[in-house]
């Protein structure tokens, strides 16, 4: 009786410990894209799965990813904030302060290259960057990966995510890609207009929303895309708002940060930066690579009348020579109400990208 009893527990702790392999039979996650946006080309070493989704939000906002077990991802990019950071540098574990502005995750999946400076070509590439970063999460991969292993329940769902039980750095960034690419922005106000503008089908609640635009709306939408009003159409256009290059706004004539030049190693891209999104930008400030701009208005001052013409300054910036567009304080206004409908209440709060744990 008494070896029947110790056997009994033994296999009472084996079947506790046991790996969920049972559970690999990962369910492709289907995307639901926007009916006016481009197909998202979906890497073929790291297919969309429910499970995948899933392990990737989880580690999204995983505090263990940092040295100390105090900061996640999610600790850089909130919800309220479309998923930037409200200050103007974020702030790591150990105190210390960035350099650049939290850029917006926002429509990850169609974007070629980033971070600021573009030196990631791809997301699960850029993901690998933040916890070994000494002045962001400061952790090696390799104790990083050490508390996932020690966690049956991240075993278990890295089965189900991969087949497989040995967590890596690999797996961590396959997996967090897949929960941000589901992270897609397109029920914004602008999103009807734009749709409307190009024929596009409109639904019920499409129509119902058209009706609300404002003349001014529509008026700053029409400076927007003109040469001669805001002419901002060069940089952020389509769909997605953004143009995938690198541009000198006329930020500095001189540059403390040179951006995609120490990338490049060319002078010619000196001060030139990543041409980031507007989707959301009512919600994502401060603005600009160096957070240097804490309102809109600022914003709109700054391609008006403080346009800085150096060697590097984008061609497509067409009234540099006389430092801006020179708008007046109607189309200013008419240019901001646009902006404002670029906001997407139903991204920020979706539940599904919130913190599950």
């Amino acid at each position: 009786m008494k070896y029947l009893f110790f056997l009994f527990i033994g296999v009472v702790i084996f079947l506790s410990c046991k790996k969920d392999k049972t559970g690999y039979s990962p369910e492709p996650y289907v995307l639901e894209i926007p009916s006016h946006f481009p197909d998202m080309i979906i890497p073929e070493d790291n297919p969309m799965t429910v499970e995948g989704v899933f392990l990737g939000r989880k580690l999204f906002y995983e505090k263990q990813l940092s040295g100390n077990n105090t900061m996640s991802c999610g600790a850089c990019h909130s919800p309220s904030s479309s998923f930037s950071d409200p200050n103007q540098f974020s702030t790591g574990i150990d105190g210390v302060q960035g350099t650049r502005n939290s850029m917006a995750l926002i429509n990850l999946g169609w974007q070629n290259f980033f971070f600021w400076d573009g030196r990631s070509q791809t997301l699960e590439q850029q993901i690998l960057e933040p916890v070994p970063n000494p002045i962001e999460m400061h952790q090696s991969w390799t104790d990083a990966v050490a508390k996932l292993n020690a966690s049956q329940d991240y075993k278990n769902l890295f089965y189900k995510a991969f087949g497989t039980t040995k967590i890596d750095s690999t797996l961590v960034s396959k997996a967090i890609a897949q929960f941000l690419r589901t992270m897609i922005s397109g029920s914004s106000k602008y999103d009807v207009m734009y749709k409307y503008i190009n024929g596009i089908s409109l639904s019920a609640q499409d129509q119902v929303t058209l009706a609300t635009v404002s003349n001014d709306e529509w008026a700053g939408y029409d400076l927007f895309k003109s040469l001669n009003g805001a002419d901002c159409f060069h940089c952020h256009n389509g769909a997605l708002m953004q143009v995938s290059k690198f541009s000198n706004n006329g930020l500095d004539l001189t540059f403390t940060d040179i951006g995609r030049g120490a990338i490049t190693g060319l002078a010619s891209d000196n001060g030139r930066f990543k041409v980031p999104t507007l989707r959301n930008i009512a919600l994502s400030g401060p603005y600009m690579h160096d957070g240097r701009f804490s309102t809109l208005d600022q914003v709109i001052e700054h391609y008006s009348t403080g346009i800085n013409q150096s060697s590097t300054i984008d061609p497509l910036i067409e009234y540099a020579f006389q430092g801006g567009v020179q708008l007046d304080s109607q189309e200013k206004n008419q240019l901001k109400q646009f902006l404002l409908t670029l906001t997407d209440y139903k991204f920020i709060n979706n539940p599904d990208f919130r913190d599950p744990n």
